[in-house]
């Protein structure tokens, strides 16, 4: 990482930040350490290899004041988020905060305790469980919730959970309804390309420091130990609905397609506690994520609020999420579900009227402005989305990525589009003097604009990469929203040490529990079109385990399936289970040996399934960003 300090340019934009922002409101200082019970001595969590899965003290640096290398306003919500430990929310349910980008929430019952959101690992989640278990006794767990579909609220469930509990009935595992579809759809079909890019958004292989990594604001970053998954066992169909799970008496809110597909808001009447999973926490949230996902509904995420409200704001005591620190009092608690629904239907309002008047996403952005009203609540603002991308993507859900502009609607790719914007700069030389005049007048976007389209005709022009560089950093350091700095961040490592990949780790669980048809949709997403464009192959596959019998169909470059009464005469019949085919068509076993051993058995040309593999394309989950 470069030592560049903040540049006169970025120096002078955070004295004007700072200058606007609500600093006589200490609340939020009160209400992360309320209700502390300990911290944890086990500062360092390791993998069973021994590798660093999460490190509490990293972000101990951020004790002090803002540096000029930091959004001071980022740099507090660093501060915030810093803050690690057991808390009691209300007697009876507790938080572990500061062990991954999440927290996990622990609520005690008649003879164990149920545990809401069990982080992104295993690892972080079995040291968070073990601290609360030092100060509150060695209860065992009677229920898991897991709130919505993304992976730091489920992914560290098998390091508090014995799968055997589960299957044997003992334990309950609860979800909202399409969890388990939305949870394994979002990491499997796109997945390759979300975790390159949640590399970059999280900046979990960024060094940590003042001119580095200070938080992503949702939470600190992503940890690297062990994604797990298992299965529920309950599902929540309907709002309203309740559930007693270990003496503890729960109602349930739907709230799909807000922060996920599939999500829940959990009522706990007799604590007078919400838990609003992570549809309104302390920042303005993503409407579409940096890494990628389905464009969110800023329209229904605003009137799910509203309807929190209605259910149960009369009794409200507390509300709690799986991210950040609790709101205490009726009040003070209403006002903050108030101010997070107007902020996501002030968003969502805004942009149709801007779009309705002609502006583009771009434009709408560049032009948008929140309340002062809004803007004076620390929690309004974008730490983890922004107002710029979230306006973006509102227009993007309702309008797609064509701004109607015919200039627009056939424009060359990158590279293409980057050598005719060198030449007609004037050549490599001139092109950069632009960008190193544009990096001295302070205009740091310009530089990236230029210095991408350099780096597209030539990515090996060392001059270019290290301005690139440069102006990253420094719009890293400006920057309020923590993905935004780690972006950046994380694009200026890249262009001066190499791609860094992914640090995720994930299990098997994934795999274990793909659907039959999610398993075909997996392979279809790889064939290699042109290669397959003359391939035709059939194949049924007779499921004895489930009774099912399933053709697949390769034709015109598609790979297609559907359930049949029987399979095809005439044709290949492969005969076995379904965790035999998954393991077959995921490369967790042999298909030869497998088909020897008889585990596979097989009528017709069993050649059949090599021929579906060699027009299957490889993933790269180490493909460039920054460069072509």
């Amino acid at each position: 990482m470069s030592a560049g300090g903040a540049s006169e340019t970025t120096r002078q934009n955070l004295q004007a930040t700072t200058a606007a922002l609500p600093a006589d409101d200490r609340q939020d200082f009160d209400d992360v350490t309320r209700g502390f019970v300990g911290r944890s001595e086990q500062r360092r969590i390791t993998g069973a290899d021994g590798r660093l899965v999460w490190d509490l003290d990293a972000y101990a640096f951020l004790d002090g004041s803002a540096p000029e290398t930091a959004h001071p306003s980022l740099w507090r919500q660093g501060r915030l988020l810093a803050e690690d430990g057991l808390y009691e929310v209300v007697p009876g349910i507790y938080q572990l905060r500061g062990f991954d980008l999440s927290v996990m929430t622990v609520v005690e019952g008649d003879t164990g305790v149920i545990v809401i959101d069990p982080l992104i690992s295993a690892e972080t989640a079995a040291a968070a469980l073990a601290l609360y278990r030092g100060y509150r006794g060695d209860r065992p767990v009677s229920g898991m919730i897991y709130t919505h579909s993304h992976v730091d609220h489920f992914g560290g469930v098998k390091g508090v959970l014995d799968p055997e509990l589960v299957e044997a009935g003992t334990v309950p595992v609860v979800a909202p309804s399409g969890f388990l579809e939305h949870a394994v759809s979002e990491n499997l079909f796109a997945g390759t390309a979300m975790s390159r890019r949640s590399g970059y958004m999280y900046g979990a292989a960024l060094e940590k420091g003042p001119a580095g990594q200070i938080g992503a604001g949702l939470g600190q970053t992503t940890s690297a130990g062990t994604v797990t998954l298992i299965a529920p066992t309950v599902d929540i169909t309907a709002t309203g609905q309740e559930l007693t799970v270990d003496g503890v008496r729960m109602v349930f809110q739907l709230t799909p397609g807000t922060e996920a597909p599939a999500e829940m808001n959990i009522w706990f009447p007799d604590r007078r506690a919400l838990c609003a999973a992570e549809n309104a926490t302390h920042t303005m949230h993503n409407i579409l994520t940096l890494r990628g996902a389905v464009v969110r509904d800023a329209h229904a995420w605003g009137h799910y609020l509203n309807e929190t409200i209605g259910l149960w704001g009369d009794a409200l005591d507390v509300v709690f999420a799986s991210h950040h620190w609790p709101t205490w009092g009726r009040e003070r608690a209403l006002e903050f579900l108030s101010v997070q629904r107007d902020m996501y239907l002030y968003l969502h309002d805004q942009t149709l009227r801007m779009m309705n008047q002609g502006l583009v996403g771009a434009e709408i952005a560049e032009r948008f402005e929140m309340p002062p009203a809004l803007a004076a609540a620390w929690h309004t603002h974008g730490y983890y989305g922004s107002v710029s991308h979230n306006v973006k993507a509102i227009y993007q859900r309702y309008m797609g990525w064509y701004d109607g502009n015919p200039a627009n609607l056939w424009a060359h790719p990158p590279v293409e589009a980057a050598r005719r914007y060198v030449d007609a700069m004037g050549g490599a030389d001139a092109a950069l003097a632009v960008a190193r005049r544009a990096f001295d007048e302070g205009d740091h976007r310009w530089v990236l604009e230029v210095c991408k389209h350099l780096l597209f005709t030539d990515d090996t022009d060392q001059a270019a990469r290290a301005l690139q560089a440069d102006a990253m950093e420094q719009l890293a350091y400006g920057a309020e929203n923590g993905t935004w700095r780690c972006i950046y961040l994380a694009g200026a490592k890249e262009l001066r040490d190499g791609i860094f990949g992914s640090p995720v780790q994930s299990s098997g669980d994934f795999l274990d529990a793909l659907t039959v048809p999610q398993l075909f949709d997996s392979l279809a997403v790889r064939v290699d079109g042109p290669r397959a464009w003359d391939v035709r192959l059939v194949i049924s596959w007779i499921l004895t385990d489930l009774g099912i019998t399933y053709l697949t169909e390769l034709r015109h470059g598609v790979l297609n399936h559907r359930t049949v009464d029987e399979p095809l005469p005439d044709g290949t019949v492969f005969t076995l289970t379904r965790r035999t085919l998954v393991g077959a068509l995921t490369g967790q076993l042999d298909p030869a040996t497998a088909l020897a051993d008889g585990t596979i058995a097989v009528t017709g040309d069993p050649t059949v399934a090599g021929r579906l593999f060699e027009v299957l394309a490889p993933v790269d989950p180490d493909f460039a960003i920054v460069t072509p």
